[in-house]
């Protein structure tokens, strides 16, 4: 079907997009603060690694062929752990810069420790857990779609205690 190959390449675009935008933002938090403990920054060292895997992913899994469909338990695992990496994002932020939607007066500065980068990195982690989690249900749509039983055919089970003789 057509419309899932295409559905499916936009997701996994999609997908890289937002991690490749979460990896830089993080990446130049722990770029700044290299000398810290790894226990301040394990929060970020998690993120960064989601974002790292999920490029891998979506990377191999962008071209177009039947076989990336079967994936879609991968997809809804990697969309948990964007969805953990978003609450652990929001809970380091504490409300130290207001509301988490609050997009008003955000403005683009430089400064790695700014507000506007780090709900930029809530908000492109929180794309990216819906992007990996429609791409896990076009995969379940789809694998179901394919796997269904022809009409008119029906299967017997057999019971375990009887022999096949």
């Amino acid at each position: 079907m057509i419309f899932t190959d295409i559905f499916s390449i936009i997701l996994r675009l999609a997908e890289l997009a937002f991690a490749a935008i979460v990896a830089g933002v993080d990446g130049s938090y722990l770029h700044a603060h290299e000398h810290e403990s790894s226990w301040g920054l394990g929060r970020f060292i998690y993120t960064e690694v989601v974002a790292g895997l999920s490029i891998l992913l979506a990377i191999i899994w962008l071209f177009p062929f039947s076989g990336s469909f079967i994936h879609w338990p991968t997809d809804l695992v990697i969309s948990i752990a964007w969805f953990v990496a978003f609450g652990l994002l929001v809970d380091w932020l504490n409300g130290a810069c207001g509301y988490v939607l609050n997009w008003g007066n955000i403005t683009i500065d430089g400064n790695p420790n700014s507000c506007s980068q780090w709900k930029a990195s809530i908000a492109f982690s929180f794309l990216s857990a819906i992007c990996w989690l429609v791409s896990a249900i076009v995969g379940i749509y789809w694998v179901r779609r394919h796997t269904a039983p022809v009409a008119g055919t029906t299967y017997h089970r057999r019971r375990w205690y009887r022999s096949r003789v």
